[in-house]
């Protein structure tokens, strides 16, 4: 019996990587990154993977990786994993930088979202990567919060829509704190990054990828990460008077442990 197929975005290293890693045992995986050679490269250590070139901001390449992955057999995952990520005031940021993130994070998951829709049968299951800064003000990173705003919004919206379809979809938006790894590193000299260290540890790869490949298995709406975070978001949430003043709080000490490490 043919394998089913797992399709997931970003995977040419990081997070992504570490899901495909997961995936291969079980699934034949198609591994997309923007970096055709570091697709190559996680794809070429995994049992049953392969890869192939792909912008996330292009609707048709999103088109392209499904018909790929239906040759392959039965697509039954699909991660939106792709994403970038700039800090610093919203007001300063290059037009650039701003579009770009919208694109990736925004539009790289909605036309993945329609691309794996339109191959899916019964029993597919969608799993955005989103983040807690998706569901809490985030100074420093205003845009990349606002487009993980949209991604749980999206998908929220995405898995009614299918059930009003009577389509057999699950949709999840995973959305941990942030994770150690290059996207945080390239970003860790500036101060307009210092919420992404106020909780002192940063999660591992390891430790969001075996929540994405669980979520995959086991469908969530919505899954936050760490556990206590989101209890703490979802107590402030009605109360922005408090909870603008306290991430301000937050930010400053973290800042101030950064530079006392840093020296």
């Amino acid at each position: 019996m043919a394998q089913s197929v797992a399709v997931v975005t970003g995977a040419g290293r990081g997070l992504g990587r570490a899901i495909a890693q997961r995936l291969a045992p079980h699934h034949q995986v198609l591994v997309t990154d923007i970096d055709e050679a570091a697709a190559a490269e996680t794809a070429s250590a995994l049992p049953n993977a392969w890869s192939l070139a792909q912008d996330v901001r292009d609707p048709e390449s999103h088109r392209r990786i499904a018909r790929a992955a239906t040759a392959r057999g039965d697509v039954a995952l699909w991660f939106n994993n792709a994403g970038v990520l700039s800090v610093g005031p919203t007001w300063d940021m290059a037009d650039a930088d701003v579009r770009r993130q919208v694109e990736v994070n925004v539009l790289g998951v909605m036309w993945g979202c329609h691309a794996a829709v339109n191959v899916m049968d019964d029993g597919g299951h969608i799993v955005n990567i989103a983040s807690i800064s998706g569901l809490t003000p985030t100074p420093g990173l205003a845009v990349y919060g606002a487009t993980k705003h949209a991604v749980v919004g999206y998908s929220l919206s995405l898995a009614s829509e299918l059930r009003t379809a009577g389509r057999k979809i699950s949709v999840s938006a995973l959305c941990p704190d942030a994770i150690a790894g290059d996207m945080t590193n390239a970003v860790a000299h500036d101060d307009a990054s210092a919420l992404l260290f106020s909780a002192g540890t940063l999660l591992t790869l390891d430790e969001v990828a075996d929540a994405a490949v669980d979520l995959g298995r086991k469908p969530r709406l919505v899954k936050v990460m760490p556990a206590y975070r989101a209890a703490a978001i979802h107590l402030l949430r009605p109360f922005p008077r408090i909870g603008l003043p306290l991430l301000e709080q937050i930010a400053k000490l973290a800042r101030r442990r950064t530079r006392a490490t840093d020296s």
